[in-house]
């Protein structure tokens, strides 16, 4: 409780009582089946306590009863609004342990499709940003652009959603004729929607206000608390596993040229708006910001991957087959999804079915910080910093 608050009541001025709230599981900026029971003094929010539970499908247990390739289908269902990135982040692992190296033209079509997947991911997280604050309009605009994301995914693999098509060993079919000139087709007229977002959202005064110094995670909590992915790069942690991961997932983007979105000196990798000066290192908006910059980001590795992917001759790979025998060993590998560092762990006793499965998730870990960036905020600030975090109940409840 704020001096001036507590000064009031103790003068009797102001009669207040202590209530406890569900936000959730049925809130809509609660973004799934997430309960959070705030204790309440008025508008001020004393206590902010997220409880999960309200999704969990055994997924890992699942893991330990079906072979390798077959969990392939269950990884999309984690993020599943980032289902290429999961699907790309047990292969991997699995292929770590196998010892295998994907063919060099399959190395190059993974980083397109999993950069395309980062677009949609961040145009749902910053659509649904803008709904939680009361902005309907970037919410078309977001949904609008990945909708050609998904038919682009349709046309590659037949899903909108769960895809499967990154696998053990490669992935499941080369790309169709013409896929290549539409992706670019989309590219072209994309450059102008990311404006309009910034328009609508990154520089609107409105937002500014709902969003700039509230939910301040520092530097050190964000370290403390092990967040990832924009939650830690809005905290001004340069950290990113596409450049500072296991090499056997940084060779994937080897002769690439990016910049992770993190605020150096005052300012994000160009081009961009201008930091507000009312935001603060840590805030709401520094982590909607980082999913912004994130965005022109993975244009840039699309159109190289694109470039290369047309010089390159080859196959795509060949997938294991379903009933393929793992060699006895364990590994564990992190890689970059849209969410954060999402890490898968196999444990092998040499047959085909995974003795170990498990996932450890970047929003378990982002949601974890929740109840101390809600300490002594107001009731409407709590879907803003709920929203900041971009969480999928799908994988932080497995």
């Amino acid at each position: 409780m704020s001096e001036d608050r507590e000064s009031l009541v103790t003068a009797g001025e102001v009669r207040t009582e202590e209530l406890l709230i569900n936000m959730g599981p049925q809130h809509p900026s609660t973004h799934g089946v997430l309960r959070v029971v705030l204790r309440t003094d008025g508008e001020l929010v004393l206590d902010a306590v997220p409880h999960i539970g309200y999704l969990h499908r055994c997924a890992e247990k699942i893991g330990e009863n079906v072979t390798a390739r077959q969990w392939i289908p269950y990884t999309d269902r984690m993020d599943y609004l980032a289902g290429m990135n999961m699907n790309l982040g047990w292969s991997l692992t699995v292929e770590k342990l196998l010892g295998l190296q994907v063919t060099e033209k399959a190395r190059h079509l993974r980083v397109l499709i999993a950069e395309m997947g980062r677009i949609a991911s961040h145009l749902v997280a910053a659509g649904t940003y803008g709904l939680d604050l009361g902005s309907f309009t970037p919410f078309m605009y977001c949904f609008r652009e990945r909708e050609k994301i998904l038919n682009l995914f349709e046309a590659a693999c037949g899903a909108r959603l769960t895809y499967s098509y990154i696998t053990i060993g490669g992935l499941m079919a080369d790309l169709p004729p013409g896929w290549l000139e539409e992706c670019e087709t989309f590219l072209d007229q994309f450059d102008s929607v990311i404006n309009d977002l910034h328009d609508l959202l990154s520089v609107n005064a409105i937002f500014i206000k709902r969003t700039a110094g509230v939910g301040v995670l520092s530097r050190e909590d964000a370290l403390d608390y092990g967040c990832t992915g924009p939650v830690l790069r809005g905290s001004g942690v340069d950290w990113d596993l596409r450049r500072d991961g296991d090499p056997f997932y940084t060779r994937m983007y080897e002769g690439y040229d990016f910049q992770p979105a993190v605020c150096r000196q005052g300012a994000y990798p160009r081009p961009c708006p201008d930091v507000p000066p009312e935001a603060v290192l840590g805030d709401c908006w520094h982590r909607f910001f980082v999913r912004m910059v994130e965005v022109v980001q993975s244009v840039r590795l699309v159109r190289q991957a694109m470039e290369r992917y047309r010089k390159t001759e080859g196959d795509i790979g060949r997938p294991i087959k379903l009933t393929d025998k793992l060699p006895p060993g364990e590994v564990y590998l992190e890689t970059e999804c849209p969410k954060g560092q999402m890490g898968f762990l196999v444990v092998s006793q040499g047959e085909a079915v995974p003795w170990r499965a498990r996932a450890r998730s970047s929003s378990f870990c982002n949601l974890s910080a929740l109840r101390h960036l809600c300490r002594n905020c107001l009731i409407a600030d709590v879907p803003a910093i709920v929203g900041s975090l971009d969480i999928v109940l799908g994988e932080v409840d497995r």
